[in-house]
């Protein structure tokens, strides 16, 4: 049900007094779903139109956001709460509330799990998805912020973003034992971190070093460190797997890398303080979470240019994967 379908059924049912029928949201479509962390609340964006929909009031402070595959579920880790809430799609709905450790920070979903980085307790915490509780926790490095999953492999990549060089690392963690069987030194301030389609390679946006690291997932050996704009905080890799986008805290842009060659080959101004990022499924277009500014950048990848500004109040985040596809 698009917008204009709902004003005319709650102005007909504003003039009868009464109405049967449920205001519900748009049953397929790809949506994006944006946290704030000032507001507490996720902001449900139709990318069909680049308008906001809806509103769902979750925990304090929600940064980190995943949406299943099949675009049924989505779960944003509440950081001030210590909590994880899941949300219905097909009604826009808190359905359960999880405890997690001490300040979660990203969240993503592998299989029936959902993993969760503690900012504040060095852990991560393995959520069984079939039943909202957590089966295990597991010790990482300092300051977990960023992780993703290994699209065919048994593997979780976690950022650490420490307080030194030596504790800025990636810890690697087999889904097994949900334990860490590797750790991976890279740039400083390791924030978020994306994965090739394909699952060769890894990158990882350095905040304090204002690089990005690329990292072999075969060897776990870093190949690569790509200066971009001043603090990085997220990336996303198209569909293709021939560009990452990286967000620029500090310098209000967006850095195209070429991933063949590896280097920036593009730097887009968006708005401030430029925050979560994710490619549309179609890889048609980019969206950027603007914390500061209170808007979410909408960014062609034809052209490399912001075609639509979308006005989201509360400090805007979305740091994860926020966009799904209900079918």
């Amino acid at each position: 049900m698009r917008p204009r379908l709902l004003i005319g059924l709650l102005a007909a049912c504003l003039g009868l007094g009464s109405c049967t029928t449920p205001l519900l949201p748009p049953k397929s479509g790809t949506f994006a779903y944006i946290t704030t962390q000032l507001g507490s609340t996720v902001v449900v964006l139709d990318t069909a139109t680049n308008m906001v929909i809806d509103t769902v009031t979750v925990e304090a402070s929600p940064r980190g956001v995943a949406v299943t595959p099949d675009g049924s579920r989505v779960y944003v880790g509440n950081h001030d709460s210590n909590t994880v809430s899941v949300l219905d799609t097909a009604t826009n709905t808190v359905i359960a509330t999880t405890p997690v450790g001490a300040a979660p920070q990203g969240v993503a979903i592998g299989g029936s799990h959902l993993y969760v980085t503690n900012f504040l307790g060095d852990t991560v915490s393995v959520i069984d998805t079939t039943t909202n509780t957590v089966t295990d926790t597991i010790p990482v490095g300092s300051g977990p912020v960023g992780v993703v999953v290994h699209p065919n492999r048994p593997r979780v990549y976690v950022t650490n973003f420490g307080s030194t060089a030596v504790s800025s690392t990636v810890s690697v963690i087999t889904t097994v034992t949900n334990r860490v069987i590797a750790t991976i030194q890279v740039g400083n301030g390791p924030n978020g971190i994306a994965i090739s389609p394909d699952g060769a390679q890894l990158y990882v946006a350095n905040t304090d070093g204002s690089t990005v690291s690329v990292v072999n997932t075969s060897t776990n050996q870093v190949t690569a460190t790509i200066p971009v704009g001043q603090s990085p905080r997220a990336l996303a890799v198209h569909p293709n797997g021939s560009w990452a986008y990286v967000t620029n805290l500090d310098t209000a842009t967006v850095s195209v890398i070429d991933t063949a060659i590896p280097e920036v080959v593009a730097t887009i101004p968006v708005e401030e303080r430029p925050q979560g990022v994710e490619v549309h499924p179609d890889g048609s277009r980019v969206y950027v979470a603007n914390r500061d500014s209170n808007t979410v950048s909408v960014i062609d990848t034809a052209s490399n240019m912001v075609i639509a500004t979308v006005k989201v109040k509360g400090g805007p985040n979305a740091f994860g994967q926020f966009i799904g596809t209900r079918p």
